[in-house]
């Protein structure tokens, strides 16, 4: 089993004068239809959080162990914001500012205003916050890993009801990823007016190729 993330990261800020240190993290850059969301956590200052055991990498848990954890993150966060773009912002910015843009929109929901921000991967630097990507930071700084969860957890939550909305392509089941029964029911009934049309499958489908 992968060693659990630790509060490493927040703890070596805190010493240099960071107080409130948010962890970043989106769910929803891969899909061909839906927001891209992202999730911003500030938890309190500590080495050890008992109520946070089993935080990790969203994609390392199931559906079950992230409703739960992300109420345990919720209980014990100084601050949990979130944010996002939808299909059509994607679709008319790019996947990569859109991105920036939900995290950005993460950030400002937060009713503690971050003295800094560590965030999943590269290149997402904030403009406005002293900010630190960190490869696969989800696997090693909690807070990021925090932010996974919730971010998951909620996405999933809109596209459980975008399925209620669309009917047919079962957004539901495979939450707007490319799978093969998604691209069958997309080719069935044509793109929705939440599948990003500027990606290649989905305007392959929209021409009905």
């Amino acid at each position: 089993m992968r060693p659990s993330p630790t509060t490493r990261f927040e703890q070596e800020l805190l010493t240099q004068g960071y107080p409130f240190v948010a962890g970043l993290d989106e769910v929803g850059r891969g899909p061909l239809a839906g927001p891209v969301v992202a999730a911003a956590v500030i938890l309190p200052p500590g080495p050890e959080l008992p109520a946070l055991a089993g935080v990790r990498d969203s994609k390392q848990l199931s559906a079950r162990q992230r409703e739960r954890l992300d109420t345990a993150i919720r209980g014990v966060a100084i601050a949990v914001g979130l944010g996002q773009a939808s299909a059509e912002e994607i679709d008319t910015v790019g996947i990569l500012p859109a991105t920036r843009l939900a995290m950005a929109r993460a950030v400002a929901s937060l009713s503690v205003r971050p003295s800094f921000a560590l965030i999943d991967g590269r290149g997402l630097e904030l403009r406005d916050v002293p900010s630190r990507c960190i490869v696969k930071g989800d696997a090693l700084c909690l807070s990021i890993a925090a932010a996974s969860i919730v971010a998951k957890v909620a996405r999933d939550s809109q596209m459980r009801e975008m399925d209620a909305t669309y009917p047919g392509y079962e957004f539901a089941r495979h939450k707007g990823y490319g799978t093969a029964a998604h691209m069958e029911r997309m080719a069935a009934l044509g793109p929705s007016a939440v599948h990003r049309r500027s990606f290649a499958p989905v305007r392959r489908a929209a021409a009905g190729v």
